[in-house]
């Protein structure tokens, strides 16, 4: 098997050939570099092969799939299609991440109503770039043309993710006890979740774009994509234990981090230990949102969190920080206080 076209599994579901090809041909050396010694099969292909053995005695497979959501619609109104898969691969991984794996290889789902060669290449160049700050091989995917199905101009994207973990570091949550530190890591603004109310907000405003929120555009803050954060907590896993992780996604930090908590006990969280963003700021001033329903739709400036004994959490502010993570302990894990398992003061 040549090593110019291994593991390329593109296929185009009714689209036109010509373009078909020359959607694959462009993005052939982007998906080049995404690739894994483990990474196997040919292109075109109908399935993507790649190979798990000898780095594992009990190897723990770990699956995500996921999509951006309305985020969407707001890179269409934009036309910034270029981050708009970095998005996908970080909503996929960041959450196979969670139990501690090692993300592996991703396939992702492109549909449209009529192929543009120019926003195809975009888009799927960003989930290459995605997989590659991730780590993790891009064996492939679907480009669907649908004219019934979607208008003009307009996409849809789904990915999905394996990873792997060795089945004794697996990072369940049962060490999490009362005691425990909560720490929160930057995100980098919205991520991929709260873009329905985002985009009620910007209609009502007027969709002012062009306007400085905390020395950037809007629209800027709004597209950064979200952080992937594969690598550096594989790294700090290396070097100490974690008891628990979870990924703040659609939710917010109010229902994403008590997922991973044993029952009978919760969280507390010291909202006045982060900044938020000033793009959040903006959001509930503009939106006249309430605070509780901030922190119920957006992660607030809280990309991931880490469980973690507690004595060895200024240990592991020192490590985040080295890594290129910004992050704050945030609260703390205690005894359930009745039915109520989250409190944020």
């Amino acid at each position: 098997m040549s090593a110019e076209h291994e593991a390329l599994s593109y296929r185009a579901a009714g689209v036109d050939i010509d373009a078909g090809n020359e959607v694959v041909q462009r993005i052939k050396p982007l998906v080049k570099r995404t690739f894994r010694p483990e990474v196997m099969a040919g292109l075109g292909g109908f399935g993507a092969l790649f190979e798990l053995s000898g780095r594992y005695r009990e190897p723990v497979l770990v699956s995500g799939t996921d999509g951006v959501g309305t985020k969407l619609k707001l890179a269409q109104q934009l036309g910034r299609h270029h981050t708009i898969g970095i998005d996908l691969v970080a909503m996929c991984v960041n959450d196979v991440l969670v139990q501690g794996a090692e993300p592996l290889f991703f396939l992702d789902y492109f549909a449209t109503g009529k192929l543009d060669v120019d926003t195809t290449v975009a888009v799927i160049g960003g989930i290459a770039q995605g997989c590659e700050l991730a780590g993790c091989a891009l064996v492939g995917g679907e480009t669907a043309e649908m004219p019934d199905m979607y208008p003009a101009g307009e996409y849809d994207l789904a990915g999905f993710a394996v990873g792997v973990v060795e089945k004794s570091a697996l990072v369940d949550g049962s060490q999490i006890g009362a005691g425990d530190a909560l720490i929160g890591i930057a995100s980098s603004g919205p991520h991929s979740n709260g873009y329905s109310l985002i985009r009620k907000i910007l209609a009502r405003a007027g969709n002012p774009f062009d306007l400085d929120v905390g020395g950037v555009k809007l629209a800027d803050a709004l597209m950064t994509p979200t952080t992937i954060y594969v690598k550096p907590i594989l790294q700090l896993i290396k070097r100490q234990p974690l008891h628990g992780m979870a990924h703040i996604t659609g939710g917010g930090l109010k229902e994403n981090i008590i997922r991973v908590v044993p029952h009978g006990l919760g969280i507390a969280i010291d909202s006045s230990t982060w900044k938020w963003p000033p793009v959040f700021d903006w959001l509930q001033r503009e939106g006249k949102v309430a605070r509780d329903e901030m922190l119920r739709t957006f992660n607030c400036g809280i990309g991931h969190t880490l469980i973690v004994q507690r004595d060895q959490a200024g240990m592991t502010l020192d490590a985040l920080e080295q890594l290129g993570l910004t992050a704050w302990t945030i609260g703390a894990v205690e005894t359930a206080r009745g039915d109520e398992r989250v409190h944020i003061a």
